[in-house]
């Protein structure tokens, strides 16, 4: 969503909803798997299943039966009768059961059986972010695109909330007559064409009670509304992305999190009922692609055209804390938009300390208030604000200084502050949070600043004999020049399941995103148009989506691949300030941080050259993995024998991930499609090249004489062995240029 604000959904809470409902929210948790020593209990389990040949279903009821025979087989001699929960038609074939490990075991001499896994858990991973990225009414790639008119995007998510204004379906025309999905809801209409419910059986409904769902589904798609903001702050026309598509909600998470058999049935329903982009703002720890249902699902998924956009994880800034690595899957990490919700904090000593909070009461007096450090004396509890930590401590009528984390939600530090007498809280940011702030909905006045101000503060602290300070609520300020900046909590590479692929791709707004919200936040109860501010991946995710919508609008024809590329090889690397995109800690952003860079949707549509890939290029890939032939099958799903290999850096993908050891020679080829201009040539027109590597290519002249024309060159990646490399990796790009378009190409090189 969209006004005058920025637009990130994901750490936030809401201080009206209990704690549980943001622990979705707020944690990129690893994924957990329950094991039972007693082989009778049964457990959730994903079964993989090949048809015998010579046999087809002709419908969904044929290929049910045929998965009952196995539960009726594996049953035999069993006290405990296996019981069907989900049977996929379209993202595998296959089903969820719950099945005893001695069934499981039973199961695997029949014909047609592939594998078994237990179910996992994965995790939940905006007013103004349509400016931001140079999205403008009657403009561009807005009117180009249509607004994304007859583009439907698929939500996973934890529901949503039909009446919001968001989901008006004023100027959206009907569904497209390949839309063949359910509404489970009243209050669907030719903008929420669809609401499905996957938890529990399906037993619950698909309205959201959680608040995410709704944020991340108007963030994607949420129509024009005037006037939207929280607490008065960023105030303006709110709208997602593609604010014409079409949105259908697939709930398949619940306060406890998503289950991989619930994930697995929205996206088959997806599939199978039309959409045309997948948008999914959660995840789990890094396996291989064949353990994870998300990869499998978005391999069939792209297979039928369909686009995948899915957040990258909240567990920055550590390294290879990546979700949803596979190379079909646009992995998508967040960054700062130019929007504060200032708060400044006001010391003593006259220093003026800009933070950020969403709630800005216009009363607060400006009188200084005695400053305390409840950590200085009080233990670590005490300096983390947790509940009950600061009893014995005098805090009443003072300004509370808290330190960020300890598993402790930001609101819940100021309601420990609040109920122990305290007047306001500043919220310190630990260092690896660096200067990464959130404007949130706090429960007292309250100012969220980064880590090198909390040291400035808790310096003052100790060198004053009687600290005092106030907070100056300043409201919204637009135009900060340092952004985008990559957000602390995005999760960074280099990708575990796949160190030969950089991920993430892209990075997009993710910070203080204002959107849709199932109930105000701020008591205002007069109107229906209800919104809330909250960070993370999942809030970049769906900007992403939307974004891919418009150019799946703009360009019908392109692939998914197509539009990737488009996306990466366009994406910005300065901020606003003209500098390079910095992270956390003020210090240019590194690859793994911000993929391919920042998204710039309007030069996406526009990308001269595309990297495209067709879904039958990953099984050498997959091969060359290491993966054996079956585990390759799980993932393609049809039969497959392993005799060609490809290392990962040969796929065709818009970046490069290459590892040299000392004298070695690597070379890939690229193949690129014109869809710029008919008759144009582009020549290598700007470089970095790291410390330790040169750079060779083969075929420096693309000369293209007819649009969708494909050419080949060629990359040579040399050590350079009289050079001394100080660290284990290097980066770099390579840019293509013709007379009207800049297609930039980054690389990482991992030196052994």
């Amino acid at each position: 969503m969209c006004s005058n604000s920025s637009i990130n959904m994901e750490r936030k809470r809401c201080n009206l909803l209990p704690e549980v409902s943001f622990l979705l929210v707020l944690t990129f948790a690893t994924i957990f798997i329950v094991t039972s020593a007693n082989t009778d209990q049964p457990e959730t389990y994903i079964v993989h299943l090949n048809a015998p040949d010579g046999i087809t279903f002709n419908k969904p009821e044929d290929r049910k039966s045929w998965y009952n025979t196995f539960l009726t087989a594996s049953s035999t001699g069993s006290d405990v009768q296996p019981s069907l929960i989900h049977a996929y038609h379209n993202v595998f074939t296959g089903f969820a059961a719950k099945l005893s490990a001695d069934q499981v075991k039973a199961m695997e001499n029949m014909d047609g059986f592939v594998s078994a896994r237990r179910e996992r858990v994965y995790k939940l991973h905006t007013t103004h972010t349509p400016n931001f990225l140079g999205l403008q009414q009657n403009l561009g790639l807005w009117r180009g695109s249509n607004y994304g008119k007859g583009i439907i995007i698929g939500v996973l998510d934890t529901g949503i909330t039909p009446g919001h204004p968001s989901f008006d379906d004023e100027g959206v025309p009907p569904p497209p007559a390949k839309w063949k999905g359910k509404c489970e809801s009243a209050g669907c209409n030719n903008k929420l064409i669809g609401a499905r419910d996957f938890t529990n059986g399906g037993s619950d409904s698909p309205l959201d009670d959680e608040g995410h769902g709704t944020h991340t589904s108007s963030t994607a798609a949420g129509n024009f509304i005037d006037g939207a903001n929280v607490f008065g702050m960023a105030n303006g026309t709110a709208a997602g992305m593609a604010p014409l598509a079409h949105v259908a909600m697939y709930k398949v998470c619940e306060r406890s999190g998503c289950l991989d058999s619930a994930i697995l049935a929205g996206m088959d329903a997806a599939i199978e009922e039309g959409v045309d982009v997948l948008s999914l703002s959660l995840g789990g720890a890094s396996v291989p692609f064949y353990e994870d249902g998300i990869a499998v699902s978005a391999y069939s998924a792209i297979q039928k055209g369909i686009f995948v956009s899915c957040s990258a994880g909240n567990s920055g800034p550590v390294k290879s804390s990546l979700s949803n690595e596979a190379p079909w899957i646009l992995t998508v990490g967040a960054s700062t938009v130019d929007r504060n919700i200032r708060a400044t904090v006001y010391l003593g000593n006259k220093d003026l300390l800009d933070g950020e909070s969403l709630f800005q009461p216009k009363d607060f007096p400006q009188n200084f208030m005695p400053l305390v450090y409840p950590g200085l004396n009080g233990g670590e509890d005490a300096a983390w604000c947790a509940p009950g930590s600061l009893k014995s401590i005098d805090v009443k009528g003072k300004v509370v200084v808290c330190d960020r984390g300890g598993g402790i939600g930001r609101i819940d530090k100021g309601q420990t502050v609040k109920d122990a007498g305290g007047a306001a809280m500043i919220l310190a940011n630990q260092m690896m949070d660096g200067d990464t702030t959130e404007a949130d909905a706090h429960v007292l006045p309250a100012s969220h600043v980064s880590y090198d101000i909390g040291v400035t503060i808790k310096t003052y602290i100790n060198s004053a004999s009687s600290p005092v300070a106030t907070i100056i609520f300043r409201g919204t300020v637009i135009g900060v020049d340092s952004a985008p900046a990559v957000a602390s909590f995005s999760s960074r590479g280099p990708s575990s399941a796949s160190p030969g692929i950089v991920k993430p791709d892209i990075i997009g707004p993710g910070v203080s995103i204002l959107a849709a919200w199932p109930v105000s936040v701020d008591n205002s109860t007069s109107t229906t148009a209800t919104f809330n501010m909250i960070s993370g991946t999942s809030m970049s995710c769906p900007h992403l989506s939307g974004i891919s919508a418009l150019l799946k609008s703009a360009h019908p024809d392109w692939s998914p691949a197509a539009i990737k590329s488009a996306i990466m090889t366009t994406a910005g690397m300065v901020n606003l300030g003209g500098e390079l995109i910095e992270d956390e800690r003020d210090l240019p952003a590194s690859i793994f941080a911000l993929g391919s860079g920042h998204v710039n949707p309007s030069k996406a549509s526009d990308p001269g050259l595309i990297f495209d890939i067709q879904p039958e290029d990953y099984i050498p890939y997959l091969c060359g993995l290491g993966y054996t032939s079956k585990q390759v099958s799980v993932v393609v799903q049809r039969r497959v024998t392993c005799t060609k290999f490809i290392p990962e850096a040969q796929v065709n993908y818009p970046s490069f991930a290459v590892t040299l050891g000392v004298g070695d020679s690597k070379s890939f080829t690229r193949t690129v499609t014109n869809v710029g201009v008919a008759n144009s040539t582009y020549t290598p027109t700007d470089a970095s090249i790291p410390i330790g590597l040169i750079l060779e290519v083969v075929h420096a002249e693309l000369i293209f004489s007819e649009l969708n024309q494909k050419l080949t060159y060629e990359m040579r990646f040399v050590r350079d062995n009289n050079a001394t490399v100080k660290a284990p990796y290097g980066e770099g790009y390579l840019t293509w240029g013709s007379d009207k378009h800049s297609v930039r190409t980054p690389f990482s090189v991992k030196f052994v």
